[in-house]
């Protein structure tokens, strides 16, 4: 997938999820404080199918405690 359509499919749910469920919006502040919320959630609690039904934040920092492991090299 390419960060263009990454970026579309998350926009969608963002409007999906939080922005037309919750409207009519009465000021700019509750829009801001709600999107807070909902960015917030979907990178701490949501279970990402596409990546091992973990949060992002979990998948991130499995990822660089896997990648920063010192590598063992064998010669021969």
């Amino acid at each position: 997938m390419n960060a263009n359509a990454l970026m579309e499919s998350t926009i969608g749910l963002y409007k999906t999820e939080l922005i037309k469920p919750q409207r009519p919006w009465k000021t700019l502040s509750q829009v801001e404080l709600a999107t807070a919320e909902w960015v917030d959630w979907y990178n701490h609690r949501r279970l990402h199918g596409e990546i091992g039904h973990v949060p992002p934040v979990e998948y991130e920092a499995s990822y660089y405690t896997e990648s920063t492991k010192p590598q063992v090299i064998t010669t021969i």
